[in-house]
C-alpha cells in the first residue's frame, strides 16, 4: 500500500531500535507521562462533575427551584397555583410560608431558616421526604407546632424525638427598639439528613402554625414553591410568571440563595483544570527533548535524505509525523485508562477503605460517605483534544531544526 515518504520513514524511526537505548527512555517516559496527566485529569474533572451532581441534588432537592410571593399575606393560594402550572416548565406549585429565628436549647442557640410546608404537597417539589431518617413529614400536625430538623442541628443540640425547644422569632412592634423577640415552644417531630448544609441551617413546620405565628389567618400563605423541569431556567420562568400576574408579587429563584456556591464549584474545576491541563503540558513538550536527541542521532539519515532529494518540508514532516505518534498513542492509553478510572473509582476507594479499614470520607465529616463521579464525554474530548494538540505543537521546532541541516555538514565526520 502507497504511503507518503514523510509518514512511512517517521512511523519507521517509531518503530525501530534506536543505537541509544537513553532516547528510547526519554521517548517512552514522554508517553507515559503524557498519559499519566491525561487520565490524571479525566478522572479529577469526573470526580469534580460527580461533587456537583450530588451538590446540585441534595442543595437544589431541597431549596425551591423559584418562588412567588405576595407582598401581602395570599388568602387563596391556589390560583396562584394555577396560573404558575399554565407555564410549561412548571411541574409543581405548592404552597409555603418562610421565616428566620433562633432556635434555643438548654442555654444553646443558633440560627436557622423556618419554612412553613403543607406535609402532603411537599414531596412535590422537595426531596426532604426521602431522606427523612427519623419520625415523619406526616407528624407535622397543624396547631401542633411539631418540627422537622436537619441531622446537624439535632447532633449540635442531641436532640430526640419529642424534645421540646423554642423558637425565637423577630416582631416588628411599636416599642421603642422596634423589634421584640415572640417565642413559640416547638415539638421535634422528624429529623432528616440530605447530606448538605442545610441539614444545619434549615427546618420544617406546618403551614397553618407558620400563619399562626406570623399572626395571619390560617388560610394565608406567603406564596407558592415551584418546581421546574429545567432549573437553569428558573430566572426567566419564575419573572415571567410575576409580569403576568401584576403587581403585588414578586419572583424569587435558587440562583439568588445558592447562586455563589454552585459559582465557586464552577470556577474551582475550571481552575484546577487549567492547572492539570500543565501537567499534560510539561508531558508533551517533553517531545521536544525527545525529537531533539532523535535529530542529533539521525543528521548522517537526514543528509543522506536530502541527498538523494527530500525537501526540508519532507524532513520536517518526517519528525512532525514521529512526534505526533508518540503523543497520539499518548493521549489514547491515557484517555482510555482515565475513563475506566472515570468509571470505576468510586468502586476503588471502597475497596481501599474495605482493606485498609479506614474511611475515606466519613459521613460524620463530610456531606457524602463516598467519592461521586460523573464522567462527561465533552471533557474526555476537549482533554484528548489538548493532548494532540500539545503534542503536534512540541514537535514544530526540533522537525525545523532537522529540516535545516545541510548534507555536507552532517556527513563531514561521517
Amino acid at each position: 500500500m502507497f504511503r507518503p515518504l514523510p509518514i512511512f520513514i517517521g512511523m519507521r524511526y517509531t518503530r525501530a531500535k534506536r543505537r541509544k537505548s537513553f532516547i528510547s527512555f526519554i521517548s517512552m517516559t514522554s508517553m507515559i507521562g503524557l498519559a499519566l496527566g491525561v487520565l490524571a485529569m479525566i478522572v479529577v474533572l469526573s470526580v469534580m462533575n460527580g461533587f456537583q451532581r450530588e451538590m446540585s441534588s441534595r442543595i437544589l432537592g431541597m431549596v425551591p427551584h423559584a418562588v412567588i410571593a405576595g407582598t401581602t399575606p395570599v388568602d387563596d393560594w391556589k390560583p396562584l397555583a394555577d396560573a404558575a402550572l399554565k407555564n410549561p416548565e412548571v411541574t409543581a406549585a405548592v404552597p409555603f410560608t418562610d421565616m428566620e429565628g433562633m432556635l434555643s436549647y438548654k442555654g444553646s442557640m443558633q440560627p436557622i431558616q423556618i419554612s412553613g410546608v403543607d406535609p402532603a404537597l411537599e414531596h412535590e417539589v422537595s426531596i426532604v421526604t426521602q431522606h427523612i431518617t427519623r419520625g415523619s413529614l406526616e407528624d407535622l400536625k397543624p396547631g401542633e407546632f411539631g418540627v422537622v430538623l436537619g441531622d446537624i442541628t439535632a447532633r449540635r443540640f442531641r436532640l430526640s424525638i419529642g424534645d421540646k425547644l423554642t423558637l425565637i422569632v423577630p416582631e416588628v412592634s411599636s416599642a421603642p427598639g422596634g423589634i421584640t423577640p415572640r417565642l413559640q415552644r416547638l415539638t421535634v417531630v422528624g429529623i432528616f439528613k440530605v447530606g448538605a448544609e442545610l441539614d444545619g441551617s434549615m427546618g420544617l413546620i406546618n403551614i397553618a402554625d407558620a400563619a399562626q405565628m406570623q399572626r395571619w389567618q390560617p388560610n394565608q400563605v406567603q406564596g407558592v414553591r415551584l418546581a421546574l423541569k429545567d432549573l437553569y431556567k428558573a430566572p426567566q420562568v419564575s419573572t415571567a410568571i410575576a409580569s403576568g400576574l401584576g403587581d403585588g408579587y414578586r419572583a424569587d429563584d435558587w440562583t439568588h440563595t445558592q447562586g455563589s456556591l454552585f459559582s465557586a464549584m464552577k470556577m474551582e474545576k475550571t481552575m484546577i483544570g487549567l492547572l492539570l491541563l500543565m501537567i499534560v503540558a510539561v508531558a508533551a513538550f517533553n517531545i521536544i527533548a525527545t525529537l531533539i536527541m532523535v535529530v542529533n542521532d539521525k543528521g548522517a539519515d537526514i543528509a543522506i535524505l536530502r541527498t538523494i532529494g527530500a525537501t526540508p518540508r519532507q524532513i520536517m514532516a518526517i519528525f512532525v509525523v514521529q512526534g505526533t505518534v508518540i503523543g497520539i498513542v499518548g493521549t489514547l492509553i491515557g484517555g482510555i485508562l482515565g475513563i475506566i478510572a472515570a468509571l470505576n473509582v468510586s468502586s476503588l476507594v471502597g475497596w481501599i477503605e474495605r482493606v485498609s479499614g479506614q474511611h475515606i470520607f466519613s459521613s460524620d465529616v463530610y456531606f457524602i460517605s463516598n467519592l461521586p463521579s460523573e464522567l462527561q464525554a465533552g471533557d474526555v474530548l476537549l482533554i484528548c483534544s489538548a493532548g494532540f494538540i500539545l503534542s503536534f505543537l512540541a514537535t514544530i521546532y526540533p522537525a525545523w531544526r532537522a529540516a535545516q541541516i545541510q548534507p555536507a555538514h552532517a556527513l563531514r565526520y561521517e
